[in-house]
């Protein structure tokens, strides 16, 4: 047995798999880490629908479906920018409204009653060539806040 041979499975220890791509972006899973097909998870969520989903960094992530049944091009991080509880989706309300300290978001994630100080994070949604839905890093300027 050479050196070499000893080393190997030390460095594929410490050297985590790829994940994502070179953009940053990372496939969505659901609930129990399977990952999201776009089309099947469409036939499964109604219009006007926000359910959560893994997201970037592990995060839970709501993943949008549109009045046209198709997938909203943003995902809202569901982690509250006040102190970091995870906010839930009142579709009774038609906002998210943080259990925690009161703070509510309006449907696209902005503050509508604080304390928290910034909207919902956001991350862009694309679906890949073979379907699977994808979080990508958002670097634009919020569109909720100019």
């Amino acid at each position: 047995v050479t050196i070499g041979g000893l080393a190997v499975p030390y460095f594929a220890f410490f050297v985590p798999p790829k994940i994502g791509d070179s953009s940053g972006s990372i496939v969505a899973k659901d609930a129990r880490g399977v990952e999201i097909y776009a089309n099947e998870y469409l036939e499964k969520h109604p219009a006007g629908d926000r359910s959560l989903a893994e997201g970037l960094k592990g995060d839970a992530t709501y993943l949008i479906v549109k009045d046209d049944n198709t997938l909203e091009s943003f995902a809202l991080n569901a982690i509250c920018t006040h102190l970091g509880c995870v906010v839930p989706w009142s579709e009774a309300n038609n906002k998210f409204m943080c259990p925690c300290h009161g703070s509510q978001y309006d449907p696209d994630g902005a503050v509508i009653r604080g304390p928290a100080p910034l909207p919902l994070a956001l991350a862009h949604v694309n679906e890949a060539n073979d379907g699977k839905v994808m979080f990508g890093p958002w670097t634009e300027e919020d569109f909720r806040t100019g």
